[in-house]
């Protein structure tokens, strides 16, 4: 994954960026000007080179993430025709690569981006899978007046650490859940950020007791590997507030005793996407030693039957005083991340965004390519307006109050999942919001819907998509007052 800067031109193929509409070296149908089309023009000698040629659409509607997904899918294509070299082409004439919203830098740094995540895979377990080709990309510096050398390098170091901490998320959430439980995981972060300056702790066992985690506690009582809460502190300027990312990281849900019955389990190793984006998120403001003062929570457990294991109608405990009949054991998520948002207040964070990938429903509202966001408005338009041009993408969810009776019990001070079985998603948001004290801005992201896909899409390979990294990331450094692409 090699990106390079060199005034040598030759490669092995030439990737053109093109425009619907505007001028380009051989002709191309007009349903070939759409995004996500790539057309191939092979040599017909060694002395010529192939070509490839990636429509963007039409310039004035160009987005950072159609440049993005040109980028994953420029590289994806050539990947499979085995070619190590490409060069990134750049017509002469100035702002070829841009638009009146999207500057050389940005265009550039979002290519470059998606060309590198557009290379993962993850066959870690195919022994029949062809060895991956080494991809060299070459930028030619003289084609970017616009641009010093000392930015085009910034620009690659800066894409190759943000794609880093994607895959890492990716990693997590793709691992299968025999190799990647709640200790491995635990060993497994412990083992990225060992030689960081992030402080690193870990609550576990009579920890957990002790700080009265009984949401953690309660959830994993069935299985073998006991639950921890994972505290990664980084200090990278103290002086500022301090924001809180908080992750549930259920390694496998298999519903604890409300036993999930649908036909293929295997997606219940992917509910741990909202540690593993905040993870990503911790690992690319730690590589970029971003000036941020920020805690990342990661709350994980999992989820199985057992004769240990919770049972239904159980009543919890929280710290804060409230009581919560468990009426559904698979409805785990939320207990969790309540233990991790009281810990986080404890800390002193003046902010907090919890991310999980909650709700089924969420993602019946939604589809799979965004987000539901609840919480602070100013959170909340912020996170939206970062995920537009990141490509992570949120839509503003309501905070219905009238809905909040849906979690009366008559047992306990409130119940773990609404009475109905409509607006899931939004009485999960009522009930953690119940766990954020008054002092601490809060955001609740509820990622199901696009911790994965099923085909590939853009710049994301079929599987995790790691979404949630670059997002929580981008917040940060916004926040603290850092530039973010």
């Amino acid at each position: 994954m090699d990106i390079t800067l060199s005034a040598d031109r030759r490669s092995d193929v030439q990737v053109y960026p093109i425009y619907k509409d505007e001028h380009f070296m051989y002709p191309i149908r007009d349903a070939d000007q759409k995004p996500g089309h790539a057309i191939w023009f092979r040599s017909r000698s060694d002395e010529e080179c192939n070509i490839l040629a990636v429509s963007l659409g039409k310039r004035s509607e160009m987005k950072l993430d159609t440049v993005r997904r040109a980028g994953g899918l420029s590289a994806r294509q050539i990947q499979k025709e085995g070619l190590a070299k490409a060069y990134l082409a750049r017509k002469a004439e100035q702002g070829y690569c841009s638009s009146d919203s999207v500057t050389p830098s940005e265009w550039l740094h979002s290519w470059l981006e998606g060309w590198l995540l557009g290379l993962y895979s993850f066959h870690k377990y195919r022994t029949s899978s062809l060895k991956s080709v080494k991809i060299e990309l070459v930028i030619h510096p003289e084609e970017w007046p616009e641009l010093t050398e000392t930015v085009l390098l910034d620009i690659i170091n800066t894409a190759k650490i943000r794609a880093a901490g994607t895959m890492f998320a990716k990693d997590l959430v793709n691992e299968t859940p025999d190799y990647l439980h709640p200790g491995r995981m635990v060993e497994w972060v412990k083992e990225r950020f060992k030689d960081t300056p992030v402080k690193t702790k870990v609550y576990k066992n009579e920890e957990l007791v002790e700080r009265q985690m009984n949401g953690l506690l309660r959830v994993g009582a069935g299985s073998v590997y006991p639950p921890a809460l994972i505290e990664l502190r980084y200090e990278g300027d103290n002086s500022l507030p301090l924001i809180s990312l908080v992750g549930k990281g259920i390694t496998f849900d298999m519903g604890g005793m409300n036993i999930k019955s649908g036909k293929n389990l295997s997606d219940a190793r992917m509910d741990l996407g909202g540690a593993a984006a905040v993870v990503g998120a911790m690992d690319i403001l730690v590589s970029l030693r971003a000036k941020v003062n920020v805690v990342a929570l990661v709350a994980v457990a999992e989820n199985v039957p057992d004769a240990y294991a919770m049972l239904p109608s159980s009543v919890v405990s929280f710290p804060n005083g409230l009581t919560v009949q468990v009426a559904n054991t698979d409805a785990e998520g939320r207990l969790v991340l309540a233990d991790a948002l009281l810990h986080a207040a404890g800390l002193g964070a003046e902010e907090a965004i919890d991310m999980a990938t909650l709700t089924g429903n969420i993602g019946q509202a939604l589809g799979l390519g965004i987000a539901g966001i609840w919480g602070d408005a100013a959170m909340t338009e912020s996170l939206v307006s970062i995920g537009e041009r990141n490509g992570e993408r949120l839509w503003p969810m309501p905070l219905m109050e009238e809905y909040e009776s849906e979690l009366h019990s008559d047992y306990a001070d409130l119940c773990n999942i609404g009475s109905s079985s409509l607006a899931g998603a939004i009485t999960a948001a009522l009930f953690i919001r119940r766990f954020v004290t008054k002092s601490m801005k809060w955001a609740h992201i509820d990622m199901a819907g696009t911790v994965q896909y099923k085909r590939d899409v853009g710049y994301s390979a079929a599987g995790a998509t790691g979404y949630g990294a670059r997002l929580l990331a981008d917040y940060v450094l916004s926040r603290h007052g850092s530039n973010i692409t």
